[in-house]
């Protein structure tokens, strides 16, 4: 009678050697093939004698489907190995430089980001930054802007929904003029910041003058068409200290201009406007031609508006804690991506957005071109 479990070893063994799915099927075949010795050995059953056939045929059965069993997990032992062999050659480790024939691009709002924070870096400017989502009286009230200025309507500003954040809302509730209100009361008013001068207020409420920062960041409002989109970039300057004036904010924003155009001799100019911020306040425009169609800063007889700058109102130092007959200060700012667009020739300020690689690989810029005042800001 032949050793079942001789043969059970032998096959086990030969499964187990196999290394690769050819040499897997050449076993099977062997085994378990038309011709195969385990399928020999189950016809042989029927030259036993009748007693001996059900219990024989069962145990030769038996034996039968576990080498089955064994080949079928062998090959998904091989399979297995084999994608992983194929994964870890085929691994990309992400923290590598990009492959210069896939030469990543930084975005214009990034490189335009990175030369303003260059230029007035060197100024003695710092960073601030504050919320996307904003209280009303750190985006209003303490901004001077009254009640009923339209800038607080529902059509301009985006009120969120405090269940999304787990706070209740009520559009109809102002911060109070005294201060900010408590985080834990249930009927402050949450907005998506409609400009970046709340990171001002916050500045000034948490330091002490002297004060010399820039507070760049996203910032919304409901306006959509060539030339606005809901949510765009901002950057904002504030300086504030005993002695600084008028002047001293010509003068910065003045070699701001000339250092961020590259245009050494750029004319400006400061006509009176309003902002409830600040007092007197200006608008602030640069020298530009317009001939043939054609927009050229820093030649002609034309103006381009650009930005607005003022002095900080009294009221608003006195609500962040500043006391206005000591202090005065200079605030400033400007759309992030209008200064893009004039710079580096951009007609649709909507395609900033649309994530078009092909947009990106023509307007953007190499990672390592670091902006800097002596190395210069765009390469």
């Amino acid at each position: 009678m032949q050793d079942l479990e001789s043969l059970k070893r032998k096959w086990t063994a030969a499964i187990g050697a196999a290394d690769s799915g050819a040499a897997l099927d050449a076993v099977r075949v062997e085994a378990l093939g038309r011709k195969g010795e385990i399928t020999l050995l189950l016809k042989s059953v029927a030259e036993l004698a009748h007693e001996e056939r059900r219990e024989e045929g069962t145990r030769r059965n038996a034996l039968k489907l576990e080498i089955a069993a064994a080949i079928e997990a062998r090959a998904l032992a091989l399979t297995d190995a084999e994608l992983d062999s194929r994964l870890a050659a085929d691994r990309i480790d992400v923290t590598l430089p990009a492959r210069p024939e896939r030469e990543g691009r930084l975005h214009p709002i990034t490189q335009t980001l990175d030369e303003i924070v260059a230029i007035f870096g060197e100024m003695g400017f710092s960073v601030a930054e504050g919320p996307d989502i904003e209280d009303d009286f750190h985006n209003f009230t303490a901004l001077n802007i009254p009640p009923e200025h339209p800038a607080r309507q529902m059509h301009d500003t985006f009120y969120v929904d405090a269940a999304s954040i787990g706070r209740p809302a009520n559009p109809d509730a102002r911060g109070g003029a005294s201060g900010p209100l408590d985080a834990g009361e249930s009927n402050i008013t949450r907005v998506l910041r409609t400009h970046t001068s709340p990171v001002q207020i916050r500045a000034m409420q948490s330091t002490k003058p002297p004060l010399r920062i820039i507070a760049p960041g996203r910032t919304y409002r409901s306006d959509s068409d060539m030339t606005h989109t809901p949510m765009f970039h901002q950057v904002e300057g504030l300086v504030v200290d005993e002695t600084t004036h008028m002047g001293h904010l010509k003068g910065c924003l003045t070699d701001f201009c000339r250092a961020y155009f590259g245009v050494a001799d750029l004319k400006l100019r400061f006509r009176p406007s309003f902002f409830p911020f600040t007092e007197p306040s200006a608008e602030v425009d640069i020298g530009c031609s317009r001939k043939g169609g054609e927009l050229k800063i820093g030649a002609g007889d034309d103006w381009l508006e650009i930005l607005g700058c003022g002095m900080v109102h009294p009221k608003v130092l006195a609500i962040c804690g500043i006391d206005p007959t000591r202090y005065q200060g200079f605030a400033f700012g400007m759309g992030i991506e209008r200064i893009a667009m004039l710079k580096y020739g951009i007609p649709d300020l909507r395609t900033f957005f649309e994530g078009d690689l092909r947009w990106l690989r023509h307007y953007g810029f190499a990672g390592f071109d670091v902006p800097t005042l002596t190395g210069g800001l765009a390469r």
